[in-house]
């Protein structure tokens, strides 16, 4: 395991939620968090509104692919996160779980997904405060 705190984002698709969590996480804290994201029964493709709304701040998923969620993924993060949708991970001994009860934003349109969007980003902006937050500049 990596000297960096790692986190993984689950939910049912890995087409939305965990998605947009990700992509988040990766945009605002940079190499300090090791990021992953997986679900139990992904999806074929992201779901386009959450890649118009991610696009709408900067941020492309386009290409992300919903991925199956394993065991070594929960094994290799500090941190798993659920989406409120009622998967649940294994769970590990030394690990933090935490539900993030969050609409699902599939079949929505993308004005509905922007909600969602912003709300992850303050849940996220809140989890790098707590396991990764940026170190003050020393000066020599």
């Amino acid at each position: 395991m990596s000297d960096k705190p790692s986190v993984l984002f689950v939910c049912v698709h890995n087409a939305g939620r965990s998605q947009m969590a990700a992509a988040w996480l990766s945009h605002l804290a940079g190499d300090r968090v090791e990021v992953r994201s997986a679900g139990s029964a992904p999806g074929d493709k992201v779901n386009p509104a959450a890649v118009e709304a991610m696009r709408e701040v900067g941020i492309d998923i386009s290409t992300e692919t919903p991925k199956i969620l394993t065991i070594d993924a929960v094994k290799e993060s500090d941190v798993c996160i659920t989406m409120g949708c009622g998967d649940t991970c294994p769970v590990f001994p030394g690990r933090k779980y935490v539900d993030w009860q969050l609409d699902d934003p599939a079949g929505q349109g993308v004005e509905a997904v922007r909600q969602i969007r912003d709300e992850i980003k303050e849940l996220v902006e809140g989890l790098i405060e707590e396991i990764a937050p940026e170190k003050p500049e020393t000066t020599a």
